[in-house]
């Protein structure tokens, strides 16, 4: 069975100095090496950082009722300021706009913009033919019938030419148009060019975006003034209604850019006979803003069209291709006035966002009657007509500028990022005193903790064989009759085995000398 015997060794008082001092000098660089590996502690940390009323509520120091106060009053201000923060997140992830408005300064010359004008009856009922009205039957709502007015149940006509039956049963311009002025100069109908709409042919005036006309002043008489005979003589007669039955009598007229097509039967407004339609306009310059504030379409930057058929994207032209791509795919046609393009129709709705950059033209609309009773019968002499025709089939249009200033109407952002930090920065400033370098101090200290904890998994230490503290120390029975001299001695003055060691056989030696003490 194993005895452990445990030996206290006391040195003398002189001798005893040196080695606590040596001893005290290696525990000092120890503890400086280590504490210089070692992380800080919260209270340590509390004391040293720069957030206002952490050192008070964590650092050193005793625990009362002040450093409650400070820590309920860091937790009542760390609070305010995350509600803060979250609404003023929230308030930024709404991506708020606003819509502002700026008058251009006045130009001396500004770009006239395009204006198209269409009948409203689509075909002239004396150019019609027999196979004409066979076609349009459905359009039209007229009976097919043969030229004794019979009923051409047995007839059969060649498939029709939509654009050739447009050309020669539509209104044509020459026969309508009795006078043009633009800017004091005259025109005719050369300066139209033809377009196709949901009314059939109709005529667009200064339709060229390579060569613009310019305005050079404003007010009536610097613009476009024409006068048109809308030739009710030649208006279809209602023989049943049908989806394109139509009880009005004048023209649709639309303002737009060049670079638009004309969307008239939704867009363009009403100009009715026997009236002087005055149309003022003003140029605006409209600027939306992409996601995630809106919804505008951005220019893509390439050179080729972004939609086929038209050189520039815009709107109208979206609708128009969604329309053709629809009835291509339930009919596999298309309508005149729809674009040419290859390419099936696509699946699911059709989506046309604003672009981001539109051109626009403000109007307002007045009107007055003519012919009065003088004028009725110069224009009723001069045009081979009765005052009657004069009044149901004239008009006047005249299109102007009101002014060459432009508006500008831009939205922009009301809320973006430097707003949002400098929100952020004065309400942290303003409940716990901190910014950017108190939240990196606040990261440097985790990291630090997180770090020396990872260490200290990664280098567990080994369990020493033995341990000693202090002046104690356990030593085996072996070792102790290998180096004790007290068990030795025991066997030479009792003259035999023994397992009683002696204690207090060495006298001690005088006053401040070395002495051993073994308590056995």
């Amino acid at each position: 069975m194993p005895i452990e015997i445990v030996c206290k060794i006391k040195f003398a008082e002189e001798d005893a100095k040196p080695k606590e001092k040596e001893a005290g000098d290696e525990q000092s660089l120890l503890g400086a090496a280590r504490g210089a590996a070692a992380p800080r502690d919260l209270a340590t940390f509390a004391s040293t950082s720069t957030l206002h009323g952490l050192g008070r509520a964590c650092g050193p120091g005793p625990h009362g009722l002040r450093r409650t106060l400070w820590a309920l009053a860091l937790f009542t201000s760390l609070t305010a300021f995350l509600y803060q923060a979250a609404g003023l997140a929230r308030g930024y992830l709404s991506w708020p706009h606003l819509v502002a408005m700026d008058p251009a300064a006045p130009a001396p010359v500004a770009g006239f913009p395009a204006v198209t004008l269409c009948n409203i009856n689509r075909f002239r009922h004396s150019a019609l033919s027999d196979a004409d009205i066979f076609h349009l039957a459905n359009l039209t709502g007229l009976p097919p019938k043969d030229r004794d007015g019979h009923r051409a149940a047995g007839l059969r006509y060649p498939e029709p030419d939509m654009v050739d039956i447009l050309n020669r049963t539509g209104h044509q311009l020459a026969d309508m148009l009795k006078s043009c002025n633009f800017s004091g100069h005259h025109c005719s109908a050369s300066n139209f060019s033809v377009v196709y709409t949901r009314y059939g042919k109709c005529y667009t005036f200064n339709a060229d975006p390579q060569n613009s006309l310019p305005s050079r002043a404003g007010g009536m008489g610097s613009g476009l003034e024409i006068m048109l005979d809308i030739q009710q003589e030649e208006y279809l007669p209602i023989w049943r209604e049908t989806n394109e039955t139509s009880f009005e009598a004048g023209i649709r007229v639309q303002i737009h850019s060049q670079e638009e097509p004309p969307y008239i039967h939704q867009l363009g407004f009403g100009v009715s006979p026997g009236f002087q339609t005055f149309v003022s306009c003003q140029e605006q310059r409209l600027t939306y803003l992409p996601q995630p504030w809106g919804n505008c379409r951005a220019e893509s930057g390439l050179r080729e069209p972004e939609l086929q058929g038209y050189s520039a994207y815009s709107v109208s032209a979206c609708r128009l291709r969604c329309e053709k791509e629809a009835v291509l795919q339930r009919c596999h046609c298309r309508m005149v006035h729809m674009p040419d393009s290859l390419g099936g129709g696509s699946e699911g709705p059709c989506f046309c966002p604003t672009p981001c950059n539109l051109t626009r033209y403000g109007k307002e609309i007045s009107m007055v009657r003519i012919p009065n009773r003088g004028s009725a019968r110069y224009l009723a002499r001069k045009y081979n007509r009765n005052e009657t025709y004069i009044r149901e089939n004239f008009l006047v249009l005249d299109v102007f500028f009101e002014a060459l200033t432009s508006e500008a109407m831009e939205q922009r952002a009301a809320y973006g990022l430097s707003a949002l930090l400098g929100d952020l920065g004065g309400q942290m400033g303003l409940f716990i005193g901190a910014s950017i370098l108190t939240l990196l101090e606040i990261l440097d200290y985790i990291y630090e903790v997180s770090w020396d904890r990872l260490k200290r998994v990664w280098r567990r230490p080994k369990t020493p064989l033995r341990t000693s503290s202090g002046g104690i120390s356990t030593l085996g029975l072996q070792e102790l009759k290998e180096q004790s001299p007290c068990l030795s001695r025991g066997r030479a003055e009792g003259g035999g085995a023994s397992n009683l060691l002696p204690n207090h056989h060495h006298p001690h030696g005088p006053a401040g000398g070395l002495f051993e003490d073994f308590a056995c």
